[in-house]
């Protein structure tokens, strides 16, 4: 059977998010700013339009902020990871085949759909994904279809800036390939970062069409097997499959910019104790443990002397526990503070991640883990946690140490953050 992919991806999907409680804002430039309200990360084609870049600081855009009446909102990451799930839920009614490749982009397996079908049926159902999305939802989408994933992402990218409202795009005649490819620089082919883009310009490959004609053998000596199957990938050969279940993380990390730098150890281990418990969280979720935990604090990178201090605990058997882990936190924290110095970021990472269960006990291990109770408990301990705060909203259960005040100093600023239309009740609007 010969294989079809399906790239769905939603057009400006924080932008839309927020369009879809707020129609007022039909028209409109719109852009949503970072953590912090700091850069921009979402615009609208009307923002686009007026010169707002990716990842400008807000600061530097404000005169257009002002001039154009621009809406600007703080990220509203519950709003947002709610609609992705609503999107995802209504494509996999399209096929059980999908793979969910970020919050707002998703690849569907229509191999079946493809076999023995005319083209224009793929054109068809393609358009009948983004009219029941958009229907359901409200959030535009974008469809590219082709044989192979990477031919699917340059297929979608195509469609998002054709000036036709039907964006839905197919790309499976030979021809059309060969045009596409043409269009397309090599810096924005999939699997092609910014550092072998300027390689591989140097030699001449600015396009995916010059890329597509070199030699495998050559490829392969610049970029490695991935290389090679980028070129196969660009001529109609599929090598990337689709990926149902995402592979699990090879590492977990939670940090934050603070609005506000910081000097106060208290403050600093309130903020790695909120990082610590996100994280192991996490761990949790996905069935991890960690063997090793890094702490890292660093000051200003936009001022003059920039430090960046980091300590790492190697811990002596795999864990998820939060307990266990915020007594590690705490040790690398004391090795990294110093009075004085103002930090801006901090974070946890936690690296070697294992399966949680079962897990090897270690020999130079000071905590008894032979008793029955010991781990079970510890578990269920957690599971409940975890439980509590998914039902009551996060941080209805939390460590002492990651401050009782509600707005602490290295809470993240948003000022500007809709509500929450979609996932908690007192948020929604009261028709009066």
């Amino acid at each position: 059977m010969e294989s079809m992919f399906a790239l769905v991806d939603c057009n400006n999907f924080y932008v839309s998010c927020e369009r879809v409680f707020n129609p007022k804002l039909a028209g409109r430039p719109v852009i949503v700013l970072s953590n912090n309200d700091g850069c921009a990360v979402a615009r609208s084609e009307e923002a686009k339009a007026i010169g707002i870049k990716m990842g400008t600081p807000a600061f530097k855009i404000r005169h257009l902020i002002n001039a154009h009446r621009v809406a600007v909102f703080s990220s509203n990451y519950a709003l947002y990871g709610d609609m992705s799930q609503r999107v995802m839920r209504i494509l996999s009614r399209f096929t059980d085949q999908i793979e969910i490749y970020s919050v707002d982009e998703a690849f569907l397996d229509l191999s079946g759909l493809h076999s023995g079908q005319q083209p224009d049926t793929l054109t068809d159902y393609g358009q009948q994904i983004a009219t029941t999305v958009q229907k359901w939802t409200g959030i535009p989408v974008s469809v590219g279809i082709a044989p192979t994933k990477t031919l699917a992402k340059i297929a979608n990218r195509m469609a998002k800036k054709s000036a036709s409202k039907n964006r839905v795009l197919k790309l499976i005649d030979s021809l059309d390939i060969q045009k596409a490819l043409e269009k397309i620089k090599i810096e924005d082919v999939w699997g092609i970062g910014r550092q072998y883009a300027a390689r591989l310009k140097r030699y001449g490959i600015s396009t995916a069409l010059s890329l597509s004609h070199v030699d495998e053998w050559w490829i392969q000596k610049i970029m490695g097997i991935n290389g090679v199957r980028i070129v196969k990938e660009l001529r109609g050969m599929p090598c990337y499959l689709l990926e149902n279940q995402p592979p699990p993380r090879k590492g977990v990390t939670v940090s934050r910019t603070f609005r506000t730098e910081l000097d106060c150890f208290d403050d600093l281990k309130a903020a790695i104790t909120a990082y610590t418990s996100r994280g192991a969280e996490k761990l949790r979720a996905q069935g991890s443990a960690a063997n090793m935990m890094l702490i890292f604090a660093a000051t200003n990178r936009f001022k003059s002397h920039y430090d960046f201090h980091t300590a790492t605990a190697h811990l002596p058997v795999p864990t998820n526990d939060t307990l266990e882990l915020l007594h590690y936190a705490d040790q690398c924290l004391r090795q990294i503070y110093k009075p004085g110095i103002l930090f801006k970021k901090a974070g946890v990472i936690f690296k070697d991640l294992v399966c949680e269960s079962p897990i090897q006990t270690g020999l130079f291990d000071t905590r008894n883990r032979k008793r029955p109770q010991s781990p079970m408990r510890s578990r269920n301990l957690m599971q409940s946690i975890d439980t509590i705060n998914a039902e009551m909203g996060k941080n209805t259960i939390k460590y002492a140490a990651a401050g009782l005040v509600p707005d602490q100093k290295w809470h993240t600023l948003s000022r500007q953050r809709s509500p929450a239309y979609t996932t908690n009740w007192n948020h929604l609007p009261m028709a009066s």
